[in-house]
């Protein structure tokens, strides 16, 4: 009984201690665009165009890379590592999705690393990059 506790005890103990940075929580004054609500300009535009403003979204009109960037920050912000933020455009064959991985900390910063994958009307691109969240809640793309 007694070995039953201790290794219960043990590894309650070693679970509590696991933790992750809390950057894809949800929680502030952004919380309501986890639930699929628009994300401000101004998160927008702090982002600077993003990895979709690179050569994997030259095919794309102003308001699909809006959508390309909001799934972006969703995914930055709101989702678990591997989970997928997809995003459609004005015409069927221009979509993409978002894939953020693992934040991690680095200094007093969340971090975390990511793809985009467009699609514009034939295979897809993928352009891979890291952004680090700013005190005001919005993320910065690392050069």
């Amino acid at each position: 009984m007694r070995i039953r506790l201790f290794l219960v005890s043990g590894l309650l103990a070693g679970i509590a201690g696991c933790s992750t940075t809390g950057s894809n929580q949800g929680s502030g004054v952004f919380a309501a665009n986890a639930a699929g609500g628009k994300v401000s300009s101004s998160v927008i535009a702090a982002m600077g165009g993003g990895l979709v403003n690179g050569s994997i979204g030259a095919g794309l009109s102003a308001g699909e890379k809006r959508n390309a960037l909001e799934a972006e920050y969703k995914a930055l912000e709101y989702t678990a590592s591997g989970q997928t933020v997809g995003w459609k455009g004005d015409q069927a064959s221009h979509y993409g999705e978002v894939v953020a991985a693992q934040p991690y900390r680095v200094g007093s910063q969340d971090c975390r690393q990511y793809a985009q994958t467009v699609h514009a009307g034939g295979g897809g691109l993928t352009a891979r990059g890291t952004a680090c969240r700013n005190a005001d809640g919005s993320w910065s793309l690392l050069n």
